[in-house]
Formats: C-alpha cells, structure tokens, sequence
C-alpha cells in the first residue's frame, strides 16, 4: 500500500486520476484543520469507486480561519456530525458561519478520561499503559457506543444528509472507526479500510496539548493510529454475526435494500 503523503484537495477528481492510489486520501488542506479529508475515490464493491464530495471526515473545526472557512463552504455541506462529548464541544465549538450546515450531535463520550489523566500525570506511565486504555475505548466503540456510529451511517444513507462531514477531536479514533464502517459498508477493502485509517498519522498536525513533562513514548502512543486497535475493534464489533453482510443488517441497520441503495448513490 503507498505511504506516500497526499496531494490537497484541489477541487473535483477525474477517474482516471482518482485510479491512482498515491492521490488517496484526498486531503483538504486548511489551516485550523489538518485531518480533513474526502472519503471518496475508494474502489468499493463491483469495482466501483466511491464518490467524491459526499462524505468527509475531518479533526475539530473549532480553529478554522476565515480563508478555511471559505474553503469548508465550498464543499457544500448540507450536515455537520458532531461525535465529541458534551464536556469537549463546550470547551472547543465548532467554527461554522451562516448559512452553516445542520449540526447533529452524536456523542461518543469518553470512557477513559479520567483515567488517561490519571496516567499522564503519573511519571512511570509507558506507551503500553497507553495503548491498554485507548483498546478499553476502541471495545466501547464497538459495543455500548455503536448505536451513535448505526445512526451516523444513517444519516450518511439520506440524500437529502449529503454532503455530510464527520468529526471527533483528532479525527483520528471515533472518526477512524466510523469511517471503518462507512467504507466497510461501501464494499472497501479491510486492508485499504486500515490505511485510510493510518492516514492520519501523516495529516495530523498533532493539535493536542498534553501535561508538560508528558515522555516521548507516551505521548507518541497517545497521539497516533494503531491499526491493532481498529482491526481488534471492528473483529469485536462483527462478533457473533455471521458474516459482514449479517453485520451490516443487524448491528448497523443495512439490510439488503438499504445496502443497495446506499451503494447505488455513494459509489460510481
């Protein structure tokens, strides 16, 4: 798979470029969000690809500048997903000027703050401590919280939703699962599934502040995509299922013609 970092996002893509996997992801280059990006250009189920400027995913958007601003009102958006909790839209909200898109707030609360404060503040935490808590978050995602990501993949399903952007803080793990799910459903591949969530690992600018004296190896496991993590959430998540098709009918709300339908208008 290439590693490579993506072009910006420079307006629609053609096929025969959209074919080239080193244009994928397609990054929306902005100043107060360095996570934003199209899902679309993906090859999907029967080939096809799925469909630029109807799905993004992006980190918070509570720093944009006027120019990003612009560029996000370009996009079209007729719906905002918000997937932060309560506690983190107060303290960052979203950037959004008239006539802004409609805001759905879908709270994935944190289930682990208290104790990653608890671990940074400590001065022996390691980086496996780290990945322990954030696997405890990913599990959650993948049962008590999938009914917030069933009602996003629903709301992506609605044409009169799209274009529709998603987003957490980082855009990195509440937002890299729901795209997990939302490519999944579109047919994507597992392998490409991880790397488009691995992406951010090359796209964040890491806008995270974290308790000064935090160790390298600590903060760099905080900060980053583990593709363990996601593999081992979206196993879980598919656990007791039949298949991916017994998956997407009974934990996501996909059945047969909801499927197709979804299919039909997010891949071409």
């Amino acid at each position: 798979m290439v590693r490579q970092a993506p072009a910006p996002f420079r307006g629609p893509l053609s096929m025969d470029r959209a074919a080239d996997a080193q244009e994928l992801p397609r990054r929306i280059d902005l100043a107060g969000c360095s996570n934003l990006r199209d899902l679309g250009g993906y090859r999907g189920a029967d080939g096809r690809r799925v469909r630029m400027g109807q799905l993004f995913r992006a980190s918070s958007l509570a720093a944009l500048t006027d120019a990003d601003l612009e560029i996000l009102g370009g996009l079209g958006l007729r719906t905002v997903v918000d997937l932060r909790g309560v506690a983190e839209r107060e303290r960052a909200p979203s950037c959004l000027l008239g006539p802004p898109p409609e805001v759905v707030s879908l709270p994935v609360e944190p289930t682990v703050g208290a104790s990653l404060r608890d671990l940074l503040l400590r001065g022996n935490a390691t980086g496996e401590d780290v990945l322990a808590l954030l696997a405890r978050a990913y599990d959650a995602y993948a049962t008590e919280k999938l009914p917030q990501f069933r009602a996003l993949l629903a709301l992506a399903a609605a044409p009169e939703r799209r274009p529709l952007l998603f987003h957490c803080t980082a855009g990195k793990d509440r937002t890299g699962f729901a795209s997990a799910l939302l490519l999944i459903a579109l047919g994507v591949e597992r392998e490409v599934v991880i790397e488009d969530y691995l992406a951010t690992n090359r796209l964040w600018r890491r806008e995270r502040s974290l308790p000064p004296g935090t160790p390298d190896a600590v903060a760099e496991a905080l900060l980053s995509a583990h593709a363990p993590l996601l593999e081992a959430a979206l196993d879980r998540a598919m656990a007791g299922h039949r298949d991916e098709a017994g998956f997407l009918a009974g934990a996501l709300g996909l059945g047969p013609a909801a499927l197709h339908a979804l299919r039909a208008a997010l891949l071409e």
